[in-house]
């Protein structure tokens, strides 16, 4: 595909002319040393929906380790050998101490994270009243605890949380490659719940797990048929200790290429780049906006390193972005 069929594609796109499925396996099966070519279609798309105004978000691990599933990909894993932390849920101030940044700062949203398949209800009602003592203070809250019910979802609410995440992770067809201890229409029961009790959702995926492009596009046009509100994409950084210590590493073009994919399939959804982007993309970090990103985790992620505001808040400013 050249520049000028994307173009036409995104130009079809911001005029109600939906892509078919040929369309879409044409972008996904772009070469590499082609993926420049997405990127003009890709950014138009961007700009037509978010301006030049860029969504920022910071997590807290709030419970870390020993974790009772299997995903192949995960630090936390009971089933991996890792130093990733282990530690219980959080004080209720703890979990408030990490909100600085959304509170005072151009952060838009805080997210508590935590380990394991579903959040104890004991722990759920220390994060729910953090959350209201948050929210009472004008923090956007996030909250990422497994896979609750939901009643447990509907609390949350109440208490003011505004947005739950629950990833997807892979594509159906992939999916049972990377988990064995839950399947996937348990995630997607998950997701399902959150939006059924209100709340906004935030789904998306992990890649470099040795997923196909068919597979990058099954994933993009399952989160569309769920309507969801944030996509997240992560790229995997391999640990060891876990089953894909030595999966083969994703190319920066490659990232873009994905990035840009979920861009033309979900043209008006806040699509964010999360884990990984900085290992993974190396010094074309920076175009993943020109790929179609509209927002960035900032901050550090679960086991991982990440980057600092200020070093984030600095490169939005060379890119004459800013912050929403």
């Amino acid at each position: 595909m050249n520049k000028k069929e994307a173009l036409d594609l995104a130009e079809g796109i911001l005029n109600n002319v939906p892509l078919d499925r040929g369309d879409l396996s044409a972008l996904a099966a772009v070469r590499e040393e082609d993926v420049f070519n997405l990127l003009p279609g890709a950014d138009m798309i961007r700009e037509f929906f978010f301006g030049r105004k860029i969504h920022l978000c910071t997590i807290c691990n709030a419970k870390s380790g020993k974790c009772s599933e299997d995903c192949a990909f995960c630090a936390q894993s009971a089933f991996a050998n890792t130093n990733a932390p282990v530690y219980p849920l959080l004080s209720k101030a703890e979990i408030k101490k990490g909100s600085e940044a959304a509170k005072n700062g151009p952060v838009h949203r805080y997210s508590i994270v935590t380990s394991g398949k579903r959040l104890p209800k004991g722990d759920l009602e220390v994060v729910a009243e953090a959350v209201a003592e948050m929210h009472k203070e004008g923090i956007n809250c996030c909250a990422s605890l497994g896979t609750l019910d939901r009643t447990d979802l509907g609390m949350l609410k109440e208490s003011g949380l505004g947005r739950y995440h629950h990833n997807l992770e892979t594509s159906e067809t992939f999916y049972p490659n990377i988990c064995t201890t839950h399947s996937y229409q348990d995630r997607v029961a998950t997701v399902l719940a959150a939006k059924e009790v209100g709340l906004s959702v935030c789904s998306g995926g992990l890649f470099g797990l040795g997923e196909t492009d068919e597979q990058v596009l099954e994933l993009a046009l399952y989160i569309k048929g769920l309507d969801v509100d944030v996509v997240p994409i992560n790229f995997l950084t391999p640990i060891k200790g876990t089953r894909l210590e030595k999966a083969k590493a994703l190319t920066p073009l490659r990232c873009l290429k994905i990035i840009a994919l979920f861009r033309y399939v979900l043209p008006d959804k806040e699509i964010i780049i999360c884990g990984g982007r900085e290992a993974n993309l190396k010094e074309l970090h920076p175009l993943v906006f020109y790929a179609g990103a509209s927002g960035i985790m900032t901050g550090n992620y679960l086991t991982t390193q990440g980057r600092s505001l200020e070093q984030d808040l600095a490169m939005l400013e060379h890119l004459g972005l800013e912050v929403r």
